[in-house]
């Protein structure tokens, strides 16, 4: 004769239990998981709607008070901009933050970073934004002054004057994380024998070129 296995009630509560409760999580998980999507994916189409467009910059004018070598390829250098910021955007803000400018030649840094202050951009929003470069003494390649002047003899100067940060983008009450923004700015000096003294003023060449 074969033997028969009966289960207990109390057997079969437990094992009803732990079924409930493993079900449960299932439910809870999958709730959370959907709800998390569903903000995710709400956040992807306001910004896909809104498509935000990387602010644009533009030199203003350039005033360069002091630029020459002395001593072993030491440069002395100071420079006074001005630049326009614009915020193209009609429905998204942009907060700028740890800004950094200075000026190169040639591919050489001449200025040490000058730190700007953060600040924010309201839609449609145009800002001027002031610096000024300097460098005591900076270390230069040895062909610098020779480059310096070349370029004083052909008449004609061209610096690079950059601008690199963070931004973070605010749509409503949302900010966005942080994205690191680099912007260049190229301005040229004419030299006139007959100009009178004072700083060399350089005007842009054409907007600057900024990249995200």
């Amino acid at each position: 004769m074969s033997q028969i296995h009966a289960k207990s009630p109390q057997h079969c509560a437990k094992k009803k239990l732990v079924n409930i409760s493993s079900n449960l999580h299932k439910k809870l998980f999958f709730t959370f998981t959907s709800f998390f999507s569903t903000i995710l994916l709400l956040i992807l189409i306001v910004w896909f709607i809104l498509r935000p467009t990387k602010p644009d910059f533009s030199l203003k004018e350039a005033d360069i008070y002091q630029l020459a070598v002395s001593g072993t390829h030491l440069l002395n250098a100071s420079i006074q901009l001005t630049l326009v910021s614009t915020n193209p955007n009609q429905k998204v803000g942009i907060y700028y933050d740890e800004i950094q400018v200075y000026a190169s030649y040639k591919g050489q840094q001449i200025t040490l970073d000058t730190s700007l202050q953060p600040f924010y951009q309201d839609h449609r929003d145009v800002n001027l934004i002031s610096a000024i470069l300097v460098a005591n003494g900076l270390p230069v390649a040895p062909s610098f002054n020779y480059e310096l002047d070349r370029d004083e003899t052909a008449g004609r100067l061209v610096l690079n004057l950059k601008v690199n940060g963070l931004l973070r983008w605010k749509v409503g009450t949302w900010i966005s994380g942080k994205y690191r923004f680099n912007v260049n700015c190229v301005a040229i000096l004419v030299f006139r024998p007959s100009a009178p003294s004072g700083p060399l003023t350089a005007k842009p060449r054409a907007q600057c070129s900024t990249t995200i």
